[in-house]
């Protein structure tokens, strides 16, 4: 009786191997893995407070914590790559980032990327010295502006914005333009007095004043508004409508709002 049930055992067994060989070869695995987790990788700049930025070991900012937020729900690693701002299409073609998520202006670039709606109204202003005599921005006429290379309001400043005449004249006012590499650097030329003022992002104006209380103060008049997107490749329009999907829900549960709070930026929020 033993030896009768263990050859009927050893059949069934040679009977399942064969099935499980002929459904790999038909292309139905018998066993089939867990998929991965996805790792979602965002390129920023690490100098643009308050949307990312460094704090001792830790990359965070109104935009990143989106990001890790999102990746959170919906089981993915999350990956924060500081970026040189100059190379940022060649990460994003290479794939070594997923998306441009970082205070990224929508204007002048709208055929580049596969973007997501507009989540941020943005104005670019200009910062100067506490003690400055400029209160508008006619009292800029003769000075030297400090800009961050790359940026729209640089563009638009130096007259390769064929949308924004009235900011090419008021560059054209100037003594000269300033291209730095990061905002930071923009904000200590101008706290070291190599240049009279800074053209930013108001959020970023706001943050340096918070940082440095009575060294700088921001002109009333802005030089124009922009939006703020989150860029993926051009093409990529099903990961953009996938990350958006879950942004718009935590709009709706005030997980934005909240976030924005804790950097001073929920007035800006659409």
């Amino acid at each position: 009786m033993k030896k009768i049930l263990t050859a009927a055992t050893l059949g069934a067994f040679a009977v399942f191997c064969a099935c499980s060989k002929q459904a790999e070869k038909a292309g139905t695995p018998a066993a089939p893995e867990a998929a991965a987790t996805r790792t979602f990788t965002v390129g920023f700049d690490a100098e643009f407070p308050p949307y990312g930025f460094k704090e001792g070991d830790e990359y965070k900012g109104f935009d990143l914590d989106l990001a890790r937020e999102i990746c959170t729900r919906k089981g993915w690693t999350f990956v924060a790559r500081p970026i040189d701002w100059d190379a940022k299409d060649a990460e994003l073609d290479s794939g070594s980032i997923d998306c441009i998520w970082n205070g990224f202006t929508m204007q002048g670039r709208e055929g580049q990327y596969a973007w997501t709606p507009a989540y941020v109204d943005n104005s670019q202003v200009v910062l100067v010295a506490a003690d400055s005599a400029a209160a508008k921005l006619a009292d800029l006429a003769g000075k030297t502006v400090a800009v961050q290379t790359d940026t729209p309001v640089q563009k638009a400043l130096q007259g390769k914005d064929e949308e924004k005449p009235e900011a090419a004249a008021l560059g054209k006012t100037f003594k000269n333009i300033v291209v730095t590499a990061t905002y930071n650097n923009a904000v200590m030329e101008l706290e070291s007095g190599a240049v009279d003022a800074v053209a930013l992002d108001i959020g970023v104006a706001k943050q340096k004043m918070a940082d440095k209380a009575g060294k700088f103060k921001m002109l009333e008049e802005i030089i124009m508004k922009e939006t703020y997107g989150i860029g993926f490749k051009k093409g990529n329009d099903a990961l953009a409508a996938e990350v958006w999907a879950v942004y718009q829900a935590m709009l709706a549960d005030g997980t934005v709002d909240k976030i924005a709070a804790q950097y001073g930026i929920d007035s800006v929020i659409k």
